[in-house]
């Protein structure tokens, strides 16, 4: 992703604040919950056979946002794809509001790293391409839904400008806008800030929270970063391959969670009041002094 820029490049106006839909997207669509019941998952065959995830077993609540922390290589991506259908499990199931995911599953979306969208066509075209295949209101062409999306991440003066003409971060929220057009009852992301610089960073979790507050859906982040982690989640879910309680890569067996953590306060919280927390999960991660 290029997220360099022309010195004349426009910048986007301040986001507006959304309203409160407790539990329900713009359309209606009722966040809803997942299940991960004894998840495994391996590839190859025999000798070659590497197990990438064990008996992982949790629920996420409807409305929730949970975070997954663990090292590269431990399954998390894999986790993610499972849920939205995109990977079948080896051993387990996964539940999404009580139906078991067989196949690739309409009540979810997906946001990557990288913002993949389609370079000839506009921000507003690229969005509406998150709406439902052969919908009434993809027919029609650009909806309301589409304006009310693009407002809702600050891009409504970018709406006719291809993704070369945008920045990084307005290339992120178009991605995060596209997967919101779904009325998704669950929104999986990928790393979707990973490849952002620290300040851009910031203000896609900022932004990340303020939809979260207009559009309530379910939320199941893979992230790297402590302390996005720690900003973002509701709960935190640490996968690793031992019994220690710590998360060390393993050749041996598959990652499973060994840590499982409620994050205290409401958001935004302050990172001097989860200093001790911060540490303890680092500390998980096999990372001793930081």
């Amino acid at each position: 992703m290029s997220t360099t820029l022309a010195s004349a490049q426009p910048t986007a106006a301040p986001l507006p604040k959304p309203a409160t839909t407790p539990r329900h997207t713009h359309a209606g669509t009722t966040a809803m919950g997942v299940s991960f019941r004894g998840l495994g998952r391996s590839f190859g065959e025999g000798t070659t056979s590497r197990t990438v995830l064990e008996d992982v077993t949790f629920t996420v609540r409807a409305g929730e946002i949970v975070a997954i922390l663990g090292p590269s290589g431990c399954g998390k991506s894999t986790l993610l794809r499972a849920a939205a259908g995109l990977d079948s499990p080896t051993a387990g199931e996964v539940l999404i509001d009580g139906s078991v995911v067989s196949g690739i599953d309409p009540r979810c979306a997906f946001a990557f790293q990288e913002p993949r969208l389609m370079p000839w066509k506009s921000v507003t075209e690229n969005v509406a391409l998150g709406l439902p295949s052969g919908s009434a209101k993809r027919r029609r062409g650009v909806p309301s839904t589409v304006e009310d999306l693009l407002a809702l991440v600050g891009l409504s003066e970018f709406a006719g400008h291809r993704p070369r003409e945008i920045s990084g971060g307005m290339a992120q929220r178009a991605s995060l806008a596209r997967a919101l057009a779904r009325n998704p009852g669950v929104l999986l992301l990928d790393e979707p800030f990973g490849a952002l610089d620290a300040l851009t960073r910031i203000k896609m979790q900022d932004l990340l929270l303020e939809i979260h507050t207009a559009e309530p859906t379910t939320v199941l982040l893979v992230t790297h970063d402590v302390d996005e982690a720690l900003a973002l989640a509701d709960r935190i879910i640490v996968l690793g391959s031992d019994d220690s309680g710590t998360a060390k890569s393993s050749v041996h067996s598959g990652a499973t969670i060994v840590r499982t953590v409620e994050v205290p306060g409401a958001r935004p919280r302050s990172n001097a009041s989860l200093a001790q927390l911060r540490s303890s999960l680092l500390a998980s991660l096999g990372v001793s002094h930081h």
